[in-house]
Order: structure tokens, then C-alpha cells, then sequence
């Protein structure tokens, strides 16, 4: 449970630190945003990036860049890798093109590895300010994809959850076990659905009407629900009832945890130990 706590001491107690400093209605900020002021779109408008530039210490601005840098990088390699995975496990399933479950010799997915690499090209699209605001519209309708992700995750694991109740296994004999469950998978599941439906409340209030940002906040919510009534009604796939899936895998669970418990890592070295206490 360590990183819980460094991503609570990190990503938590920064962000509240940089509210202390820097408020909702900075003059700076609210001009690089509206761009009065160059810097829209980059890490100029980072409110760590302003932060550091009124504690007027030379090279901590650029010291901050740098670090957005490395965490884009890292956060880009993450999604790159999930969404490779992601279109490989489809094809396997049958729910993508075939082309995609081929790997190389290593165990690379190597066509839906080029696949999901051409999105990144999208990144061009900042480059001129006309291109920019298309950009604007696709972050903000990935955006809502993802809310829907957190939100049928929770309720992914609800279903999980669920299973083990019913099938009579304790979660005791999991690797990991969350505290506060189920409720804590409601209170996701809350969350998410408030927030997408929050998130486009200014539209509502006077003069905010915007039928372009109306469709943008709320149209995968719609798309979502369609594209899941298509399948179904199209393939006649059955809807798994919580309770109800079969956490044996067909017999298979037995031959994977035998499989995990018989399996020896390979050394890291001592780089490799140092770096994993480092990061890990």
C-alpha cells in the first residue's frame, strides 16, 4: 500500500499546495486560459509552472517543465501500452479485426501497437491555433470517455465482488483486498455518474447555452448507451448478472495460479533493485 500514500503526498498535497498560492481567479492564469497571454496549451499555463515563477527563483520554471515533460512521457507510455493490450485482447475475443491479436516472437502486439501509435499524431493538431480548437473537442470528448471508464470499472468490480460473495470465496486469498468494500464502489459509481452530469453545468446557467458544448459534454453519455444496445441487440449476447460469472474460468483458474506459483522472476541486478526501490 505504499504508493497509495505517495500518490496522496504527491499528486494530492501538491494540488493543494498550488491552491494556496495560486487562486481559482489569478490574473495570470486566467489570461494564459483566455489567451490574452501566450502559453495556452502548454506548460506555461501549469499552475505549478506560475507558482514557481512568483517565488521569482531562477530555473525552478523550467525545472517544473521538465518534470511535466517526464510525466507526459511516463503517462503516454502507460495509455500507449493499455490501449495496445486493449485492442489485442478485443481481436482475441473477436471484437477487433483478426490483424490485431498477431504478435512478434518477443510477444509484441505488433499491429495494434502501430494502431493505437497513430492517435499520437493527434498531438500535432496544437501546432496551429485553427487545428487547436479540434483538439480542444477531442480532449474534451476523450475526457468524458474516460469518466465513463472510472464509472464501469466500479461497476465492473461490483459484479466481481458480487461473484466471490455468491461462489463462496473469500477475498482473504486475493493478492490485494480494498478496504471499505462495497461501498466504496458505490461511492465511485456516484462520483463519476455526478460528475459527468455536472460536468457541463455552465451550459445551463444564463447566457452559457452552447449547443457545440452541450453536444461535447454529454454525447458519449448517449453514444455509450447506443453502441451498448447495438451489440447486444445485434450479436444476442447475454448481459452477465452480478453474482453470476464464472470466476473459475472454465476450469482454468487452477492451472493459471499454478502457473503464477511456479514461476521464478528473473534477476534484476543491483541497477535493477536499486531503480525498483527508487520507483516502485
Amino acid at each position: 500500500l505504499g504508493y497509495v500514500w505517495r500518490l496522496l503526498v504527491f499528486f494530492v498535497g501538491s494540488a493543494l499546495c498550488i491552491g494556496i498560492v495560486i487562486p481559482y481567479n489569478d490574473p495570470t492564469l486566467l489570461a494564459i486560459l483566455g489567451g490574452d497571454m501566450g502559453g495556452s496549451g502548454t506548460g506555461a499555463a501549469s499552475p505549478y509552472v506560475i507558482a514557481m515563477q512568483r517565488l521569482k527563483i531562477s530555473g525552478l520554471p523550467h525545472l517544473v517543465n521538465a518534470l511535466i515533460m517526464t510525466s507526459i512521457f511516463s503517462a503516454g507510455n502507460g495509455l500507449l501500452y493499455s490501449a495496445a493490450r486493449t485492442l489485442h485482447g478485443m481481436s482475441l475475443e473477436g471484437h477487433a479485426p483478426r490483424i490485431f491479436a498477431h504478435c512478434t516472437k518477443k510477444g509484441v502486439p505488433i499491429w495494434a501497437l502501430c494502431f493505437s501509435l497513430c492517435f499520437c499524431l493527434l498531438a500535432f493538431l496544437q501546432v496551429k491555433s485553427s487545428s487547436a480548437v479540434v483538439m480542444t473537442y477531442l480532449v474534451d470528448l476523450i475526457t468524458c470517455c474516460q469518466m465513463l471508464n472510472y464509472g464501469f470499472t466500479a461497476l465492473t468490480y461490483r459484479h466481481f465482488f458480487a461473484a466471490l460473495k455468491k461462489q463462496g470465496i473469500s477475498r482473504d486469498t486475493l493478492p490485494y483486498k480494498g478496504r471499505f468494500q462495497p461501498y466504496t464502489s458505490y461511492l465511485a459509481m456516484g462520483g463519476t455518474l455526478f460528475m459527468l452530469l455536472a460536468a457541463g453545468y455552465d451550459v445551463f446557467l444564463k447566457g452559457g447555452w452552447s449547443v457545440m458544448w452541450f453536444f461535447l459534454t454529454y454525447a458519449m453519455i448517449g453514444l455509450f448507451i447506443i453502441m451498448f444496445l447495438f451489440w447486444k441487440l445485434v450479436f444476442n449476447s447475454t448481459y452477465i448478472r452480478p453474482g453470476s460469472a464464472d470466476l473459475s474460468l472454465g476450469g482454468l483458474r487452477e492451472e493459471i495460479d499454478a502457473y503464477e506459483t511456479t514461476f521464478v522472476r528473473r534477476d534484476p541486478g543491483r541497477v535493477g533493485r536499486v531503480l525498483n526501490k527508487v520507483f516502485e
